[in-house]
This record gives C-alpha cells, sequence and structure tokens, in this order.
C-alpha cells in the first residue's frame, strides 16, 4: 500500500482548483458579453477556458436529470427516492408521478468500477416508458467513515439480495459489466435458498463472467501481476479532511487514469476537436463532447476490499466458471437457478468484456430451460454502446423490454407509445447499420471511448 498516493492527489487537485474557478468565471463572462464573446478572439478564448474548466475530476455524484416519460399518451414527471439504504449505498426509485397503471418493476444494478451510477442516466431513461425502474447508486467510498466496515464482494452481493428483497417477489434485474458475477451469485443463492422474492428474469449486458474467453488487454493486466503487486502499488488511503480518512481504497482517478491511457490519442482529439468547433461558432459537437467528459470525469473510489477480491475471484482465479466462487462461506451454484428466465448482451466491439464473455453464464445455467434463455450480440457498438445510445434504444432495449414482458409474473401495463410485445424469439436479427463512424472506427480500431461519443451522437 501506498500511504502517499491519494494525499499527494489531493494536494494537485486542491492547487488547481482556484484555476479552474477562474477559467469558469472568465468563460461565463463571455457567454454573457455577447459583443466580445462572439468574436473569433473571444471564441478562442472561451474554449481555452472551457477546458481547463474541465480538466479535473469531481467526486461528487452528478444529478441524474431524469426527463419526464410518456406512458400510455400521459407525460408524467420522474421523482427519485430513497426506497432502502445502507452505508455504502441507496437504493434509488424512479417513480413516476400521478402513474396508476401497473408495470414491470426491474432493479438496474449499477458498476462499481470507478464511475458513479449516473453513468446509466441513458439507460434508465429509456426503460422508464415501460418500466417501473430501481437503481443501485453506490456511495463513494470516501465519504464513508470507518466506522461503518468493510465493504468486499460478499457486502456487494448481499446489497444485491437485500434490495430485490425490498423491491419484493416478481422483480426483473438487470446489471451492466462488473456487477453482472455478483448478480449472477446473487440470484443462485436466492434460488438455492427457495428465497420469495427470487427475481422472474435476469438480464446480464457486457459482463466478465469468463474473462478466459476472448481476453481483452483489459483481462491480460489483470493477471500480469500477483495480486499482493496490486495491493502495494494500487492501493492508497483517504487522507484527512473526508467522512472515509483512513479507509484503505483504490482511488477513482487511478482507475480513470487506466482507461484514458487505453485510448490517450483519442481524448487527446476530442478536446482538440471541442476546441475546434467552440472557437470557430459551432458548439452542438463541442456541448456533445463537453457533456460526455463531465460525467467521465466524475469518478469515485472503489473499497480496497472490494477491488483486490473482484480482481483475484473475477480476472486472475476465474472462480465463477469454475464453480469455486463462494460468498460468505457458501459456494455459488448457477445450476440451482431454475425459474429466471436469463437473456445476456454483449456488444461487438466491446474492447473490455469481449464477446463470449457474458455468453457463458448460458452454460453455467445449465438447469435452466432453453425457453428460459437467450442470448444477443449487437454489431457495431463497443462496451458503452450496449447500455447507451441510439443502438441501445433501437435495437437491444427492445429485446429486453420484450424479455421482462414475457416473463412477468403479473399483468403488466403496456406503453401506447412502444411497439407491441412479442416473444423475444420472434425478433427478427437485426442487419448491421453502416455509416461513417462506424467505418472509421473498425479501420483504425479505436478503443470503447471513441465509440461513447459517437453513440451519443
Amino acid at each position: 500500500m501506498n500511504p502517499y498516493t491519494y494525499a499527494g492527489y489531493q494536494l494537485w487537485s486542491d492547487a488547481m482548483l482556484p484555476m479552474r474557478h477562474a477559467a469558469s468565471l472568465v468563460e461565463a463572462a463571455l457567454r454573457g458579453w455577447k459583443e466580445m464573446g462572439e468574436t473569433p478572439q473571444g471564441r478562442g478564448l472561451g474554449a481555452f477556458c472551457e477546458q481547463m474548466a474541465l480538466g479535473g475530476l469531481t467526486h461528487v455524484r452528478p444529478p441524474f436529470g431524469i426527463a419526464p416519460v410518456v406512458v400510455e399518451g400521459k407525460t408524467m414527471r420522474v421523482v427519485e427516492e430513497v426506497t432502502a439504504s445502507t452505508p455504502f449505498c441507496d437504493l434509488l426509485h424512479f417513480r413516476k408521478h400521478d402513474a396508476s397503471g401497473l408495470q414491470p418493476r426491474v432493479l438496474v444494478i449499477a458498476p462499481m468500477s470507478g464511475h458513479f451510477a449516473t453513468l446509466l442516466r441513458g439507460t434508465v431513461q429509456t426503460m422508464l416508458a415501460d418500466h417501473d425502474v430501481y437503481i443501485t447508486d453506490w456511495r463513494n467510498p470516501r465519504d464513508v467513515s470507518l466506522m461503518h466496515g468493510r465493504f468486499g464482494f460478499d457486502e456487494y452481493v448481499q446489497h444485491i439480495i437485500d434490495f430485490i428483497g425490498t423491491i419484493g417477489p416478481g422483480a426483473h434485474l438487470l446489471a451492466v459489466c462488473q456487477p453482472t458475477v455478483a448478480a449472477l451469485a446473487a440470484v443462485a443463492l436466492m434460488a438455492e435458498d427457495r428465497h420469495p422474492a427470487e427475481p422472474a428474469s435476469m438480464t446480464l449486458m457486457a459482463g466478465p463472467i469468463d474473462t478466459r474467453v476472448n481476453p481483452t488487454r483489459v483481462n491480460e493486466l489483470a493477471k500480469s501481476k500477483p495480486i499482493d503487486w496490486f495491493e502495494r502499488n494500487l492501493i492508497s488511503i483517504v487522507p484527512f479532511g473526508f467522512a472515509g480518512a483512513m479507509r484503505r481504497v483504490y482511488p477513482g482517478f487511478m482507475q480513470l487514469g487506466a482507461f484514458m491511457s487505453m485510448n490517450l490519442a483519442r481524448h487527446i482529439e476530442s478536446f482538440e476537436e471541442m476546441h475546434h468547433q467552440r472557437a470557430k461558432g459551432e458548439p452542438a459537437k463541442a456541448d456533445a463532447i463537453r457533456v460526455f467528459y463531465e460525467e467521465y470525469f466524475a469518478t469515485m473510489d472503489l473499497s480496497a476490499e472490494f477491488y483486490l477480491e473482484t480482481v483475484d475471484t473475477v480476472f486472475q482465479r476465474h472462480a465463477l466458471p469454475l464453480k469455486q466462487l463462494e460468498v460468505r462461506g457458501r459456494q455459488v451454484d448457477p445450476s440451482a437457478i431454475r425459474r429466471t428466465a436469463l437473456f445476456t448482451v454483449e456488444g461487438e466491439r466491446d474492447d473490455i468484456c469481449a464477446v463470449g464473455q457474458t455468453l457463458a453464464a448460458q452454460d453455467l445455467c445449465d438447469r435452466l430451460r432453453p425457453y428460459l434463455k437467450a442470448h444477443h450480440v449487437q454489431t457495431g457498438v463497443g462496451h458503452y454502446g450496449v447500455f447507451n445510445g441510439k443502438r441501445w434504444e433501437r435495437h437491444i432495449y427492445p429485446r429486453i423490454r420484450a424479455l421482462i414482458h414475457d416473463n412477468e409474473p403479473s399483468p403488466a401495463g403496456v406503453n401506447a407509445r412502444t411497439q407491441p410485445m412479442v416473444p423475444l424469439h420472434a425478433i427478427a436479427p437485426l442487419a448491421r447499420e453502416s455509416s461513417v463512424a462506424d467505418d472509421q472506427a473498425q479501420t483504425a480500431n479505436e478503443g470503447d471511448d471513441k465509440q461513447a461519443i459517437d453513440d451519443l451522437e
């Protein structure tokens, strides 16, 4: 463990804060002073100040800002409510104001991988028209006092079980990326216990169920060093001045740095493009890039226990596919799942969780009847595009919606503005959409971060 890494970063961040605030003030002044701000010199200065203000991290969750949704022709305001709470997580409910019809209840398990649950804002917004949506709103460990104890993989799984129980019988589960392993483990344990709230369906999206399949660069890096190397070099302690002072964490800024280093040239290109578009007076492209990075630079830490246990069990020992995973001393057996429908989703260009890694869940749930299983590979998307963007909305979401409604244990209200509910197996395969952005991404073999920006356009 390096106890000085986090303190050094925080010292540098605090020192840069006055400069970033000054840049924000200048940018705001230029927006208000049209005579200067709309000149070539003013636009250039504004673009420079924008980049200065954006070039830093925030450790506070951004607002979800969910827009009103239309249900059965009626526009409804969405109200955020905390249904259950622990020191490490809130179970957030997006309740539709004045909603009267019943809709399938869905628990979205957000990743705890360096970003806040708001990374799934687009996922939630799309699902709200047809579902009653809950999400795990994980708290930044640097804001959680040591008096609340540890938070490791076992505690993560237990949170999922408890939250499903809070929502009640007949709910549906959707896990994105990293929590797919914990979600599968939670459902397996609930099935073995004949838990009354065992979910009706489980959708696993772009997750590392078996990283031995088509290993990516991320998988190889996780196996390149022994686990004690990760503890010595990547774990630090939260400095004084925060509620979680002295808690051992894997700092979010290190996680973000690792992600950015994979596609550093692309990030530099994006910032140059933002400056260029802003300076020439065409803000639409610049705004799209800025919105993406405002979310991307909102980082949270990971507790040391959770990070190290995840690297060890998921990426190094492959404990789940080898049927060696234990949660609080109990062996996890996915074969116990017999009633929860399973849908796995992967992205063709995913360079974090490659094609086949999530599909492995289908073989692990070997006692689940074939008609309760389905799998989909979406062409033309990377990791981010699996759960956000135009292909998520047009191609992936209709399949998830169909699976949920097919397995809804009680009649559910169907939104009149959506397509008719059809069985999942009846949806014809979709041909790949061709676009200039797709061709460029394929030719240059660019990473997931370019795909993330492209999918938002």
